[in-house]
């Protein structure tokens, strides 16, 4: 953006909500950064299972050997759903529903709405 003289770079963007040191910009329009409030919802959900290779191995090294029956140890985790955005000010509210796949989009994820709360408290 160096071609464009009083622009400012963001400083960070959570889905399509991009925040710089004055102002926070959304489809649903701006609002000065100091006048917002944010709210981080995890929304997901991570669970645990035996997955599908394990089972069917188990089954064909069963009727060699019990050893087969090891493979039913391995365990894999499933994250799915989604963490919620919501930045709110006195002309301004917007919602953005962010698909997560891991543990460490979440955190990734509320460490940015956390940047950006210092950003409007520090102003």
């Amino acid at each position: 953006m160096d071609g464009y003289p009083g622009l400012e770079q963001p400083l960070v963007t959570i889905g399509d909500i991009s925040v710089t040191s004055t102002t926070v910009f959304t489809p649903s329009g701006q609002a000065p950064v100091k006048e917002v409030h944010w709210t981080f919802t995890d929304m997901s959900r991570t669970t645990t299972a035996i997955p599908t290779w394990a089972i069917v191995l188990a089954v064909v090294f069963f009727l060699f050997c019990f050893l087969g029956l090891l493979f039913l140890l391995a365990k894999e985790e499933r994250t799915y759903g989604y963490a919620q955005v919501t930045v709110q000010g006195r002309n301004l509210l917007h919602v953005v529903q962010i698909p997560v796949a891991n543990p460490m989009m979440v955190a990734d994820l509320n460490s940015r709405v956390n940047y950006a709360r210092s950003l409007s408290y520090g102003q």
